[in-house]
């Protein structure tokens, strides 16, 4: 039922999240008829995975989860972020597989996904959609969507011209680290072994006014185990469900420090190995919900939604992401609003 308050929390939602995006949106030059546009690019995603109304275009496939994240102090000394002061803060956020299938098979899935939002108290927080892969595709957004364009399934065969694809490929060297790993990278048995990467570089500044780039991974600290050669296809999700009945699932935050020359604008590229690493915290999930009614359902996790002491780099992804995420979810919450009222 469209009760007055279910108006106003999506009224809200959907306000709190557009203006941001547009405001990025806008300094990107998206909003140019002559350019991309985070419409084009949900239509896209739309016309690859299907139309699930008032859910995802991509990434559709998802369970909420949530817990807290214990900041051991160590994060100050590089940003004054809330969250990196010693102390607990909640979290919410959302495993998910890449796609618009609902029904996705897990054990073929790759990249996994992670997004997180920690509330860090003072109205501070830090929002971020992170994958699985140590790096992205593809360094730029026009790019991004012309393979979507090339992924779109032929009425024909219901398949994608692998041949094209090929092609656009070899044209895109840059995608050679993701490639690599996408075919030579050993899954492992559960989200909670996964490790789970920013991907984009962010510019961090602390109390002092002192400024460095950084990236950051979630560490798992459950052992590696191998993906079963039988694994379902809903094993990923069915096992973090019962994982986290038996007890809480936990992940070290580590930053990344960029050195001066490292590429900071492009999320193609990894550091090198032996840049400065600080463990800031520990993440502890606790427990799950379905997507359908958890409170990730309502959560934009737009990687620009940030704390002070946290700022997005010049990457051209993030404003990108940012403006789609804000489509996209704009959509569903729309879609939402009209489902509820049957």
């Amino acid at each position: 039922m469209d009760t007055p308050n279910t108006k106003l929390r999506l009224a809200i939602i959907a306000v709190a999240v557009a203006v941001p995006a547009a405001f990025f949106a806008y300094s990107a030059g998206w909003l140019s008829p002559s350019r991309l546009t985070p419409a084009k690019f949900v239509n896209q995603l739309q016309a690859d995975g299907g139309n699930n109304v008032g859910a995802r275009r991509n990434h559709t496939k998802g369970l909420c989860v949530s817990g807290y994240f214990e900041g051991n102090g160590m994060g100050a000394a590089i940003s004054s972020a809330t969250v990196f002061a010693k102390g607990r803060y909640p979290v919410s956020g959302r495993f998910s597989l890449p796609g618009g299938n609902p029904h996705g098979n897990d054990a073929k899935a790759a990249p996994r996904a992670l997004g997180l939002k920690i509330d860090g108290g003072s109205g501070q927080q830090w929002r971020m959609a992170m994958l699985s892969s140590p790096v992205f595709v593809l360094s730029y957004p026009k790019d991004f969507y012309q393979l979507l364009q090339l992924q779109q399934p032929d009425p024909a065969t219901g398949k994608p011209d692998g041949a094209k694809i090929g092609a656009f490929f070899k044209a895109h060297p840059e995608a050679g680290p993701f490639l690599d790993w996408a075919q030579h990278h050993k899954r492992s048995d559960s989200f909670a072994s996964t490790p789970f990467n920013s991907l984009n570089s962010f510019e961090a500044t602390n109390a002092n006014g002192e400024h460095h780039f950084v990236r950051w991974s979630f560490l798992p600290q459950t052992p590696f185990a191998a993906q079963p050669a039988d694994a379902g296809p809903d094993f990923l999700f069915d096992d973090i469900t019962q994982r986290l009945k038996k007890g809480p699932v936990s992940w070290q935050l580590q930053l990344q420090v960029a050195n001066p020359g490292d590429p900071i604008v492009d999320a193609t590229k990894a550091w090198p190995a032996d840049r400065q690493h600080i463990d800031v915290g520990t993440l502890v999930l606790t427990q799950t919900e379905p997507q359908s009614s958890g409170a990730c359902r309502d959560t934009n996790f737009d990687p620009v939604i940030l704390p002070d002491g946290l700022s997005p780099s010049a990457d051209p992804l993030l404003p990108a992401r940012s403006a789609v995420y804000s489509d996209d979810f704009t959509r569903r919450i729309s879609e939402q609003a009209k489902l509820e009222k049957k």
